[in-house]
């Protein structure tokens, strides 16, 4: 399998290579990018940002992301809990709107501090 890391800014060429003895791991200058080639064969995970509705008509919507990773997999059925929502409050940054979304162990958090913006 190749893949370009997504690690740093650098983008190595990976070559990564799934065997009975492990995971082998070519063309990462870093070790960031072994452990990135290895999480990508074995339980490949990212994290999503993305934006809610809200009732506001100065700010329609707001930003949010996962608070951590989730598997990859899951990534439209997090969007699809993601779109249910429509912010009816006035929230700070980091506040939880989706606690534990699918049971992955991460939360959907509001990134933009309203109290700010709609005062």
């Amino acid at each position: 399998m190749n893949l370009t890391c997504i690690e740093c800014p650098k983008g190595c060429m990976l070559t990564i290579e799934k065997t009975d003895a492990g995971v082998i791991v070519e063309g990462n200058d870093c070790i960031r990018g072994k452990r990135f080639g290895e999480k990508e064969v074995t339980n490949p995970t990212r994290t999503i940002a993305s934006t809610v509705k809200t009732v506001f008509e100065k700010m329609p919507v707001v930003s949010v992301r996962t608070s951590s990773e989730i598997p990859k997999g899951l990534i439209f059925q997090v969007m699809d809990e993601i779109n249910k929502v429509v912010v009816k409050e006035i929230y700070p940054a980091g506040t939880i709107l989706i606690p534990n979304v699918l049971n992955t162990g991460s939360n959907i958090i509001i990134t933009t501090d309203m109290t700010k913006i709609l005062k």
